[in-house]
C-alpha cells in the first residue's frame, strides 16, 4: 500500500466539523484557536493540520516544535492533528503539496476548512490560501488521483494572520481567553526567548489579545476573533 502524503502527530484521523490550515506550528493557534477551542468545548470535531514543520524558525527544532503542537492539541481539546511535511518556506501552489493536502482533506473530511488570509504579507501564509484553494477543487474530483473517496469542504473561512483583513464573521472568544493563551504559550521555542520579529515574541499574546479586543468592540463583546468568509453566508433572520 502507497503511504499516505500526511501523517498524524496527536489523536486519530477522523470526520471532522472544522479543520484548521497552519503554514507553521503555532498560526492556528494564534490565529483561530479560541474559536477552535469553543467548538471542541461543545462536542464537536476540530483539527489543525500543519503544512510544513517550521524547520526555518530562527528557534526551535522541528522536534521541539512538534511536541508543542501535541501539548497544545491536548489544552485545545483537538480530535486530531496532522503533518504534511512541505517545505518551510517555500509553501506555494504546487501540484505536489495540492495532491498531499487532497489526501488528508479526504481522509479528514471536513465541513469547515480555515485557510490564512491572501493578504496576509508572509509568503508561505498566502501560499497556503492559493495551494489549498487547488487541493480543494482535486478533493472533490472523483477522478483525481488522490487516495481516498472524493469530498467537498461546505465552508471555507480566512483567518487573520499579519495583516488586517476585511472580516464578515466574528466569534465571541471571552469564555475561552485562559484556555487560548495556555495554547499559544504551549509554543515556549517561539514566544518563551527573546523578541526576533512581531510574531515571533514574548509579547504575543498580549498583542493578539489587543486585535481580539478591537473585533470584540465591533461585536460588543469582550474579545472576538476574525474570520472572513468570501462566499455569502446564509442567515435565518429569525435567530438575530
Amino acid at each position: 500500500m502507497t503511504p499516505l502524503p500526511f501523517r498524524t502527530v496527536y489523536g486519530t484521523a477522523q470526520p471532522l466539523d472544522w479543520l484548521c490550515l497552519a503554514p507553521h506550528p503555532d498560526d492556528a493557534e494564534i490565529g483561530a484557536g479560541g474559536t477552535l477551542i469553543r467548538l471542541a468545548r461543545a462536542g464537536r470535531a476540530v483539527g489543525i493540520l500543519e503544512l510544513s514543520r517550521g524547520e526555518r524558525g530562527t528557534q526551535g527544532t522541528p522536534e521541539e516544535r512538534e511536541a508543542e503542537c501535541v501539548a497544545a492539541a491536548e489544552l485545545m481539546g483537538l480530535g486530531w492533528r496532522g503533518q504534511v511535511e512541505l517545505p518551510d518556506g517555500g509553501l506555494a501552489d504546487t501540484p505536489g503539496g495540492a495532491h498531499a493536502l487532497a489526501a488528508a482533506l479526504r481522509a479528514v473530511r471536513p465541513r469547515v476548512l480555515v485557510v490564512p488570509h491572501h493578504r496576509d504579507r508572509h509568503p508561505d501564509h498566502f501560499g497556503t490560501y492559493h495551494l489549498a484553494r487547488r487541493a480543494l477543487h482535486l478533493a472533490a474530483l472523483r477522478r483525481a488521483e488522490v487516495p481516498g473517496e472524493p469530498h467537498r469542504v461546505g465552508r471555507v473561512l480566512l483567518y487573520q494572520g499579519n495583516a488586517d483583513i476585511q472580516a464578515n464573521l466574528l466569534v465571541d472568544v471571552e469564555a475561552v481567553q485562559p484556555e487560548w493563551e495556555a495554547a499559544v504559550r504551549a509554543h515556549v521555542s517561539q514566544f518563551g526567548g527573546g523578541y526576533v520579529s512581531e510574531t515571533v515574541t514574548p509579547e504575543i499574546v498580549e498583542r493578539r489579545r489587543a486585535r481580539l479586543m478591537y473585533w470584540g468592540t465591533l461585536a460588543r463583546v469582550r474579545y472576538a476573533e476574525a474570520f472572513e468568509a468570501e462566499d455569502p453566508l446564509l442567515i435565518d433572520p429569525e435567530a438575530l
